[in-house]
């Protein structure tokens, strides 16, 4: 039998013995050195600890200074980041954007707001239950997508506001032989705000090489009264023109759910669980919340769509009109593509300035 690497263990596997080493980043540990942990004599929480000293939290989080980019981590491989748990206030989930580079490569191979990349683009905090993703009271996320390299893993959370955030985060990866087929974990953020009308919303587009598409995340902004999801969501891989290979029959059925996730009656049912869910329903408040808000994730961990060549995903904006007709809707949609392709990967269109990602 050949000797397990300790990538991606699984309960299957969980008794099983490794070479692998296990290493833990984060602001007690910023290098993830062995035996390295928890040495501070500086640091955000030095003042509670001046009657303790050294070893008694004294630098559990870290400031990312205004309009700087602080780097989160900077490992040398063979590994995989295994587990990624941060927390930060909500007023900052859009202005604080997360990005990971792979084996030295100068672009990102993942560009996403924080709050975004954990299913929480509203900034406003809603609980998910999910097996790669897991938001918990009162604000920690938690990432378990299995991200492995070989050469080197760069983290970095770039600050474009103009007041300072502060940020908690840990870190948890292993240092193993990866094998030959493993793929690089991507992540992808576009907004359309509003949708041009009979038009759609690209989640994502562009993608070049082989790998598989695991997931999507929709911050929906319903623009409109009545139903909002009548559309249709649509893969083109592997040449495609003007017809996709894979074509959902609706949106709500796209994320699991059916009759406009109404349950009981006159109400969202919202849901979360291991793959899909809608996770949150921002009800408008009668006087500045105006509008419908929803947040809904599907991920494609049991049904990875897998492609060769290219890949494009898109989602329709439908409603209803008078005679029975749907409606071309002009929503806010922002999205995060999720996938894995063997590197190197087109380089992602500019992400938008700091109006451009406002919650309004």
């Amino acid at each position: 039998m050949a000797e397990f690497n300790g990538l991606g263990m699984g309960l299957g596997n969980l008794s099983r013995l490794s070479k692998a080493k296990t290493r833990s980043i984060c602001a007690e540990n910023f290098t993830g050195e062995k035996g390295k942990a928890g040495m501070a004599v500086d640091g955000t929480g030095s003042r509670f600890a001046r009657d303790l000293g050294q070893g008694w939290k004294v630098s559990p989080s870290v400031s990312v200074k205004a309009k700087t980019t602080f780097t989160m981590a900077d490992v040398v491989g063979p590994g995989a980041i295994q587990h990624i748990w941060l927390t930060c206030l909500p007023n900052v989930w859009r202005t604080l954007i997360l990005r990971i580079y792979w084996d030295g490569e100068e672009q990102p191979s993942v560009e996403v707001p924080v709050g975004d990349f954990f299913c929480n683009g509203w900034c406003e905090r809603s609980n998910v239950n999910s097996l790669p993703v897991a938001v918990n009271p009162a604000g920690g996320m938690n990432s378990y997508w299995e991200m492995p390299f070989r050469k080197a893993a760069k983290i970095t959370m770039e600050n474009i506001a103009e007041e300072d955030a502060t940020l908690f985060y840990q870190i948890d990866y292993t240092l193993t032989d990866i094998p030959d087929d493993a793929a690089y974990f991507h992540a992808q953020w576009r907004r359309s705000n509003p949708v041009k009308y009979k038009d759609v919303h690209t989640i994502v587009d562009g993608i070049c090489g082989r790998g598989h598409y695991v997931g999507t995340y929709l911050a929906w902004q319903s623009n409109h009264t009545g139903w909002w999801g009548e559309g249709e969501l649509k893969f083109y891989l592997d040449g495609d023109g003007t017809f996709p290979t894979i074509c959902s029959t609706g949106t709500e059925d796209y994320f699991g759910g059916a009759w406009n996730f109404e349950y009981p009656q006159g109400q969202y049912g919202s849901f979360s669980t291991a793959f899909l869910g809608l996770h949150q329903v921002i009800a408008p408040d009668g006087l500045y919340r105006s509008q419908q808000r929803f947040g809904m994730y599907r991920w494609h961990v049991m049904d990875p769509i897998r492609f060769e060549e290219d890949l494009r995903v898109i989602v329709q904006a439908l409603g209803w009109r008078s005679g029975e007709r749907y409606l071309p809707l002009q929503d806010d949609i922002a999205s995060v593509a999720f996938w894995y392709q063997a590197e190197p990967h087109a380089v992602f269109p500019a992400l938008m300035d700091k109006d451009g990602l406002e919650v309004i």
